[in-house]
Order: structure tokens, then C-alpha cells, then sequence
């Protein structure tokens, strides 16, 4: 009986003692290796591609289209008719016009030979004259006001765009050609008020549009308009593209404003980083290096100082991790 005793205090042991000696063991980590790569630091905006050279044309005047005298893709002359709208009350008012002038002079002649014979008085004569000369030139305002239902180019350039379409009815607001030349193009971009102090002409832009999947596009800040939208606390920034550009006028894009670039930056998974330090492994041990932390992406990070490439940090730390503890690592 006394044999059985001690086996079953023994078997009773065993366990705890297990778990006594599991718990005694490190924890155990998974590591990753510093390496070196490209960091880059951007301001991202979005916005969309226009000409450099671009006028939008509308009427002068409320009216119903009647023709259209240009297409999309020709080359146009600055004065040019683009397209014509309907006239004809203006020609009414104008013939009105012309009628009341010329009888005004008619008046104001007979005044002054009637003046000449003394038989009108001087003081008519005048009041005659500046009267068929306030007729004239309503005539010849009406006259100047019927050249406003012609719409011209106001530069020379090509038709980009057409949104006119005979019998339509047009109004001021309205913008009926795009003028302006297929080259040079720049992209418009809003930059948000934090960040534009950061940018400067000259710097550097990658885009990206999604015709072109996968593919960065080159293109440089020429233009930042000094005064922002308070509405949308953002700024307006143009990026000069190059000529080889495949870009099309129209087109959305994602612009990278590139700040600071690094060829060989020292990068770790951001899943490393851990109140503004890292645990680095040596010999079995945790290490915490306090790191300078430069651009930080959502899976790498740059380190500017602490860590070297080639040292292994810990993933995910745990919580009471802490310098000097040893660790194993995980399988």
C-alpha cells in the first residue's frame, strides 16, 4: 500500500511540475531582419489633368442655339464664329432702334433751319440735337449687342470640347466649347492647408491613374496658388507634366508629392515598433532600442537611428517585455 501512495503523489506532481517548468520557460518571439531599401516621404493629393493653355467659352447672352460652326478637333482662329444663336428679336430692336435715331436727326435738321429762319427757337434746336444724338447711340449699342449671338474663339487654339447641340437653350453660365491646345498638360491637384508649407516648386511628383494600373507617372510641381479654399481647408498645386505624357485632358489621378527620398534607409516591420522603441535579439536576449522613426508606411518603417540592417527585431513585443529578458524563438 505504501508503494501505491507514493505513485499516486508522484503522478499527482508531475503536472504541476510541468506546468511550473513551462511557465519558468522564455517567451517565445517572432523576428524579423532589418533590411535596406528605398523610403519615400510624399504628400499625397488627388485632383485631374488639364491643358495649360485652356479657355472655356460660353454665350453672352440667354438665347436658342441655332448653329454650330465648329467641331471637336479643329483648329480655330482667335475671333472666329464657334456657333450662332438665334437673333432675331435682337434684329427687331436694332431695326427699332435705327428708326428712332433717324428720325431724331430728321427732327433735329428741321429744328436748326427753322432756327436759321428765326422762326424756331434756339433752346429746341439743342434739346432736338442731344436727343438724335442719345438715338444714335442707342442704335449703335443695340447694333454692338447683336454681335453678342455670335460666339467666337477667344484665342487661337484647338476645340477640345463641344457640349452644343443645335435648338438648345443657353444661358450665361453655360460653357459650350473648351478651347485651348493638346500640349503641354498639367495636373491640378487640392493639397490639404497641413501639409502644403511643405511643398515647394520644383519638387518631384509620382501619379498614378487607373488607365495606366501599376504604373507611376513623372511629374514636377510648377505652381502653387497663393490664397486656399477655407471651405475645403486645401490648397491648389499644378504638376508640369513632360510631353511624353500618356495622360489624357480629363483624366483623375493620385499624386505623390515627393518631400525626401532615401535610397538605402534602414526599414522594419511597422508590427516592431513599440512606444517609440524596438526589441532587438542578441544571444537570446531582448535588447530595447530606443529608434528614430523617419517615413512610416503600413507595413515597413523607416529607421533613421537605433537599429542597423542585419540586427533581428521582435514582432508584436509582448506587454511585459522588457530589456534584458531572455526569449526563444517561436517555431
Amino acid at each position: 500500500m505504501r508503494w501505491f501512495r507514493l505513485l499516486w503523489l508522484l503522478l499527482l506532481l508531475l503536472p504541476a511540475g510541468g506546468l511550473l517548468a513551462w511557465r519558468a520557460l522564455p517567451p517565445a518571439v517572432a523576428i524579423a531582419i532589418a533590411v535596406q531599401g528605398p523610403a519615400v516621404e510624399a504628400i499625397y493629393a488627388t485632383g485631374a489633368v488639364e491643358p495649360v493653355h485652356l479657355a472655356r467659352v460660353g454665350p453672352a447672352v440667354r438665347a436658342r442655339l441655332v448653329a454650330v460652326l465648329a467641331e471637336e478637333g479643329q483648329r480655330v482662329v482667335q475671333g472666329q464664329p464657334l456657333a450662332r444663336l438665334d437673333d432675331r428679336e435682337a434684329r427687331a430692336r436694332l431695326e427699332e432702334a435705327e428708326a428712332r435715331a433717324g428720325f431724331a436727326e430728321e427732327e433735329a435738321a428741321r429744328l436748326r433751319t427753322l432756327v436759321v429762319r428765326d422762326i424756331a427757337a434756339r433752346t429746341t434746336a439743342d434739346r432736338a440735337e442731344s436727343e438724335a444724338r442719345a438715338a444714335r447711340a442707342a442704335a449703335v449699342a443695340a447694333a454692338r449687342r447683336l454681335d453678342d449671338y455670335v460666339v467666337r474663339a477667344p484665342a487661337d487654339g484647338v476645340v477640345l470640347r463641344r457640349d452644343a447641340e443645335v435648338g438648345e437653350i443657353v444661358d450665361v453660365p453655360n460653357t459650350l466649347f473648351w478651347i485651348g491646345e493638346p500640349r503641354p498638360l498639367r495636373a491640378t491637384v487640392e493639397v490639404d492647408e497641413e501639409d502644403i508649407a511643405r511643398v515647394r516648386p520644383g519638387q518631384r511628383a509620382l501619379l498614378r491613374a487607373d488607365a495606366f494600373a501599376g504604373r507611376p507617372l513623372p511629374a514636377e510641381v510648377s505652381h502653387i496658388t497663393p490664397r486656399g479654399d477655407a471651405t475645403r481647408k486645401s490648397f491648389r498645386v499644378r504638376l508640369a507634366l513632360p510631353d511624353d505624357t500618356p495622360l489624357m485632358i480629363g483624366m483623375t489621378v493620385e499624386a505623390n508629392i515627393i518631400l525626401r527620398e532615401t535610397a538605402e534607409a534602414v526599414l522594419v516591420p511597422a508590427a516592431a515598433l513599440r512606444g517609440g522603441a524596438v526589441f532587438v535579439v542578441e544571444r537570446e536576449t531582448a535588447r530595447r532600442r530606443e529608434v528614430t522613426v523617419g517615413v512610416q508606411g503600413p507595413e515597413r518603417v523607416e529607421i533613421r537611428r537605433g537599429v542597423s540592417a542585419g540586427e533581428a527585431v521582435i514582432l508584436d513585443p509582448p506587454a511585459r517585455l522588457a530589456d534584458g529578458d531572455a526569449v526563444r524563438l517561436r517555431r
